[in-house]
């Protein structure tokens, strides 16, 4: 006993003794100089940055242990062991390199890091590696790990690796420069001791699976994203008997799973995700892989599969087979249980559609589940409180888009480990429950959207100081936004509480949300004006009151929120005009104030470069198009229809080259519509209706293709991550793979609005929106003051879907050209001078909806009555006296003029030449007389002047256009 102790006294003091030595000495002088002068050698551009601070400064400090995870030492010797200059020059300008595109990286200097076991040179695009650099780190005699990922490489790669004789782990992610050819693929089975390979977004042949089962002491491979393809070779790689990690997730693999997959008996991952494989499950060699505790089939093409036949996976811990089918069986099997508890199931959109679709029976016997995921499969009846009250350890809980009915129940017992609740587009019914945060007080996400909870927003989800994202729009919810959610949740960043019928004030007058990012309130009952209270939420991103009875003006705080990239406020009842501070918000991407009273002018100062979306339509604002998005080249939709706009159209229009929906619809624009339109070349939606603008229809307009764009509906933000639970589960796993499960991992967009255009088609103004609003494309020049013909080069438009030149004063014929509009669904040319005939190439026009050439000075006979011309009335042709045929009642006399049979028959009979002198007669006389009168009465004089000056301007074209 006393010898023992003794021997532990002498152990401790050498320790203690060892300690104090290398605390004292720091690294070797060497290995400090050494690493001096790799910092020098690399030339990094700034010396103040956070990277080049990490490795030792020769000047400051002598202790290169003492220095962040940069550099670690032993804390026997002393000696380095690890230098990580991971991500050290990433992203760095080639001007920072004094005009040198790349850094050869000198790996002579690592070589007095003589213990070196780990060097991490990764995500570094600016080095580079070449043949006789690799091989030099063959004198690192105890180099175990490197990590070569997304740097360039020279010559041939893996000839120059084997040297490396003690790698164990070796990760060429993202490499695009080496040469995989199966000769030297072959040189890897010489690096005995490599335990783990990463060759993850690397540019690799599918036959390098055929040589790699020469690794034989290969532990982990993972070969995610190489864009691989085919099918999975039936020998070379399934010799690999000892892996325990096989990744080949998000490639392009298809076909069978090979039967050689069984001969991996020691694998314990296993990932095949995001792939196109096929064929049935039940049949595969999945089975026998008895060691399986993480398996992953999401997104492939299996067949129909039986739960129950995993059941032989008794290690099994994590399970995830999204987007295939899988069918419960074990309802009609009471003696089919399973003998392994998972920790995470994620079966979303996968269980097979049946009438009898309810939750798999097996779940009845999980006790330990931590994440589950059953979204999107239509699951019928109760809300399943029993999953709640079996697995107290449950972390996340993905019920969404499923058929559950009300009652939503919670357990009666707390459950602090929940962070994650999805159970949204529901059947879901009643009040929420009023105890919802104290059985769950450590929730970090709740989203209850889309069912039909009723009543008010409980007062215990004030409790809930860590909560991050709450949904709760779409129900029936009434009440308030209570003062306790505004003060109770510090940490709360995302808040919905959209399509309910709340009402009151916006927003309570005090808040304590400091971190909130994204507000959305719009189509409920509030009033009121907008409540200082928000300003207070500095980081707010977007928000959106739209549809809502706010009244007052707009805040002038609102140009202290710099983080704003969407703003929508539009269909309340705000007046006054746009603040200048406005102009201060210059990340804004979409801004949406229509369908208020706003006057006044638009800011010109408002210049933002980044937005994409305007809406300030149905307003009061006047004056002229200001110089306001006179830079904004991203601008994709300028809303300004229907406000008092005056003058014309300003000629920077052609600088928008973004631009693809212009509405300028009802104003008091006039002048020229500017030929620098024709530079928009990705415009498709143009409405200048109703406004008094003259001259000729521009034939530059066949310059623009009027085709399909998937810009309109793309607000333009940029995707971001904007939260992570941190409710996670991980298996021990030896390799770096992400063998965890975070169901939760929040993607918000910067901007979550809606985005839509008005536009006037087939007779009706319809609001088009999402994909219908990609595919629209349509011209509308009606009720104004045009003049001329209509250009031949019109007819060039053939992706346009609607084109409406009608109230004009248009001369000329119908260009035979609008035979090749292809695609045009509405054609009104009504109200014009047009004459001649209507060609009858119109015919040939297969999806023309509506049509009309309804009072113009037309002759001839009406197309014939084909396809789409066979379904058009006699309003399509009518005030054009000298047109005949069907459907119109005239038809061809001998006198070589239309007659009306319907007169004829009634015997009535009118001889031309008396009509034309009594009417030339009378009309002389009441012209002498109005001459006369205004002769002798100055004041009626003074009159008539008044009414022809009212005549020839805007309100004329306004009357005719109404009255027509």
């Amino acid at each position: 006993m006393e010898m023992g102790r003794l021997c532990w006294c002498i152990i401790i003091l050498v320790w203690v003794q060892a300690s104090m030595i290398t605390g004292c000495s720091g690294c070797l002088e060497e290995e400090q100089n050494a690493l001096f002068l790799l910092k020098t050698s690399i030339k990094y551009p700034n010396k103040s940055s956070s990277a080049s601070s990490n490795l030792i400064n020769k000047e400051s400090t002598t202790d290169c242990c003492n220095q962040d995870s940069t550099v670690q030492c032993s804390n026997i010797t002393g000696r380095v062991t690890h230098i990580d200059l991971y991500g050290y020059v990433y992203g760095y300008s080639r001007d920072s390199w004094s005009g040198s595109k790349y850094c050869y990286l000198n790996t002579s200097l690592l070589l007095p890091f003589q213990e070196l076991k780990s060097l991490d040179l990764g995500y570094n695009n600016k080095f580079r590696v070449s043949k006789e650099g690799l091989e030099r780190l063959s004198g690192l005699s105890k180099l175990e790990e490197l990590y070569l990922r997304s740097i360039l490489l020279n010559d041939s790669l893996l000839p120059s690796l084997t040297k490396i004789a003690t790698l164990k782990i070796l990760s060429l992610f993202a490499i695009q420069e080496w040469d995989y050819e199966a000769n030297n693929i072959q040189e890897l089975g010489k690096l005995k001791n490599l335990q783990e390979l990463y060759l993850d977004f690397s540019s690799i042949d599918k036959s390098f699976l055929h040589k790699v089962g020469v690794m034989t002491s290969l532990n982990v491979l993972s070969m995610t994203r190489c864009g691989l393809n085919g099918s999975l070779p039936n020998q070379g790689w399934c010799e690999l008997k000892n892996i325990q990690e096989l990744d080949i997730s998000h490639n392009h693999f298809e076909g069978r799973l090979p039967s050689c997959l069984a001969n991996m008996t020691a694998l314990r991952v296993l990932n095949l995700e995001f792939n196109n494989f096929n064929g049935s499950i039940s049949h595969s060699p999945i089975s026998n892989l008895q060691s399986l505790e993480f398996l992953s089939l999401s997104h492939n093409h299996f067949n129909p599969a039986t739960i129950s036949s995993f059941f032989n996976l008794l290690k099994i811990k994590i399970f995830k087979s999204d987007n295939n089918t899988l069918v419960d069986e074990t309802v009609s099997q009471r003696s089919w249980t399973p003998y392994f508890q998972l920790k995470v199931l994620s079966l979303s959109s996968s269980l097979a559609r049946r009438p009898t679709r309810t939750i798999p029976k097996f779940l009845r016997y999980q006790y330990k589940l931590q994440a589950i995921d059953l979204s999107h499969n239509n699951l019928v009846g109760q809300f399943p409180t029993w999953l709640l009250d079996n697995n107290t350890r449950l972390e996340i809980l993905n019920l969404r888009n499923n058929s559950f009915t009300n009652p939503f129940q919670v357990p009666y017992r707390p459950n602090p480990h929940i962070r994650n609740i999805d159970i949204s587009n529901n059947d879901l019914g009643g009040p929420i429950p009023t105890n919802l945060g104290l059985v769950f007080p450590n929730l970090l996400h709740l989203n209850m959207s889309q069912n039909a909870f009723v009543g008010i927003i409980p007062s215990s989800l004030a409790i809930l100081v860590s909560l991050i994202t709450l949904d709760l729009s779409s129900n029936n919810l009434s009440g308030t936004i209570p003062n306790h959610l505004a003060m109770g949740c510090p940490n709360l960043a995302y808040l919905k509480l959209s399509n309910n019928k709340l009402r009151g004030h916006l927003f309570p007058a005090k808040s304590n949300l400091t971190q909130l990012r994204f507000l959305y309130l719009d189509n409920n009952q509030f009033s009121g004006k907008i409540p200082y209270s928000l300003s207070r939420s500095a980081y707010l991103t977007a928000f959106d009151f739209s549809s809502n009875s706010l009244s007052g003006m707009l805040p002038r705080w609102i140009g202290n929120m710099t983080n704003l990239a969407g703003i929508v406020l539009a269909k309340n009842q705000l007046e006054g005009p746009i603040p200048i501070e406005l102009c201060e918000v210059k990340q804004i991407i979409f801004l949406d104030l229509s369908e208020n009273n706003l006057s006044d002018f638009i800011p010109s100062c408002f210049n933002s470069l980044n937005i994409k979306h305007v809406h300030l339509g149905k307003n009061r604002l006047s004056g002229p198009i200001t110089s306001a998005f006179k830079n904004s080249s991203a601008l994709v939709t300028l809303d300004l229809r229907d406000n008092r706009l005056t003058g014309n159209i300003p000629d920077f229009i052609g600088n928008l080259s973004s631009l693809s929906i212009l509405l300028l619809k009802a104003n008091h624009l006039q002048g020229r519509i500017p030929i620098q339109i024709c530079l928009l070349g990705n415009l498709t939606m143009l409405d200048l209706s109703n406004n008094s603008f003259t001259g000729p229809i521009p034939r530059c307009l066949n310059n623009i293709s009027f085709g399909a764009s998937d810009q309109k509906s793309n607000l333009g933000s940029r995707w971001i991550v904007s939260f992570v639970s941190g409710a996670s589960t991980y298996l021990e796993t030896k390799s770096q793979m992400n063998t965890g499960y975070d169901l939760f991992v929040a993607f918000f967009s910067e901007v979550d609005a809606r985005q839509e255009a008005e536009f006037t088609a087939k007779n009706r103004t319809d609001s088009y929106k999402g994909n219908i609003l990609n595919y629209m494309s349509g011209i509308d020049l009606s009720c104004n003051c045009l003049s001329g013909e209509i250009p031949l080069e019109l007819g060039d438009l053939s992706n346009i879907r609607a084109l409406n030149l009608s109230h004009n004063n248009l001369t000329g014929s119908i260009p035979t050209t609008f035979s090749k509009l292809e695609l045009i669904e509405s054609l009104d040319l009504s109200h014009n001078k047009l004459n001649g005939s209507i060609p009858p190439q119109l015919i040939e026009l297969n999806f023309l909806a509506v049509f009309s050439v309804a009072d113009n000075n037309l002759s001839g006979r009406t197309p014939e009555r084909k396809g789409q011309f066979g379904t058009f009335d006699e309003s399509s042709y009518k005030g054009n006296p000298l047109l005949y045929g069907p459907p119109l009642l005239n038809s061809w006399n001998k006198t070589g003029l239309p007659s009306n049979h319907k007169g004829e028959e009634s015997g009535g009979f009118i001889d031309m030449d008396i009509f034309y002198i009594s009417f030339g007669v009378s009309y002389t006389t009441m012209l002498l007389g109005i001459v006369a009168v205004l002769c002798i009465n100055p004041f009626w004089r003074q009159v008539w002047f008044s009414f022809i000056e009212v005549c020839i301007t805007k309100s004329f074209c306004f009357f005719v256009c109404d009255f027509s």
